[in-house]
């Protein structure tokens, strides 16, 4: 699979580290949003089956993760990720002059795709978010949440640990062993991302307004991080051209379960019936 690496340098001068997916004449180019504490080399195979159907993807590693810049899982606040967003759909469009442009987030990425759609009115051909979080699928403790509040004022990119369980991500155990094994995989969010993105999420999960994209919103239904009935309500509340799916028995990383080819190809569909 051909790539090409690239950076660019934030306003707060921090280097964003991305890469390019290309295929022979796409349909369409993908940009792809990643979840919290991970980075887009996880997403190779989904890179692969997109330019298998004939979809390039554009990629890249958020501040504070992967091969980017910044304290891990710090961000002084919601904008500066919208912004990254911003900058790789800009990238994208100028790479693929005339061809289609989609978002694709999962779970923090989720989140940030359908907020920055929400905030920004970028124009698209449409979005794909998977197992966003609108909600959690636990309540983090009111104290944690309120003293989180009050640090941030105070020590804004102060870290604590996520603690993410690794094996509700996926029923496939070589998926969670990579995970864990991986150098490039953190657990650490800041005061200032955590209360940013529960602030952005609370958000969400209130918005009753117009969807202005087409939007694929996808959940597994045995997601224990993040919750399949946040986004099912979501899809019913909100108006516009929404395609809902829950994916019965799936764990969080639905793109890495057993059924993923199910799960690309899903996407793949739904992106060839926007595009005609």
């Amino acid at each position: 699979m051909t790539t090409s690496e690239f950076h660019w340098t934030t306003p707060d001068g921090l280097s964003i580290y991305a890469i390019d997916y290309p295929c022979p004449t796409p349909k369409a180019v993908v940009v792809l949003v990643h979840g919290l504490g991970e980075h887009c080399h996880r997403y190779e195979h989904v890179a692969a089956h997109f330019n298998e159907r004939h979809f390039a993807l554009l990629a890249y590693d958020r501040r504070g993760h992967g091969q980017s810049g910044g304290k891990r899982g710090h961000a002084p606040n919601v904008n500066a990720l919208l912004d990254e967003i911003g900058h790789l759909v800009s990238e994208a469009q100028t790479r693929y002059p005339g061809i289609p442009v989609f978002l694709y987030g999962h779970s923090m990425g989720g989140n940030l795709v359908l907020a920055y759609t929400l905030k920004r009115h970028p124009d698209l051909a449409g979005v794909i978010s998977t197992d966003p979080w609108i909600q959690l699928a636990f309540q983090p403790p009111v104290i944690l949440v309120a003293i989180a509040k009050l640090m941030r004022r105070l020590f804004p990119a102060f870290v604590q640990r996520n603690n993410l369980i690794s094996d509700h991500l996926s029923r496939d155990k070589a998926v969670v062993e990579a995970y864990e094994k991986d150098p490039l995989v953190h657990d650490f969010i800041s005061v200032s991302a955590a209360t940013g993105m529960l602030e952005t999420a609370a958000w969400l999960d209130a918005y009753a307004g117009q969807f202005p994209l087409p939007l694929l919103l996808m959940h597994g239904g045995a997601d224990q991080i993040t919750a399949p009935k946040a986004s099912e309500a979501f899809a019913k509340r909100v108006h516009g051209n929404i395609t809902w799916h829950l994916w019965e028995g799936l764990y969080h990383e639905i793109h890495n379960e057993p059924e993923k080819v199910e799960v690309l190809g899903k996407m793949t569909d739904w992106m060839e019936g926007v595009v005609g």
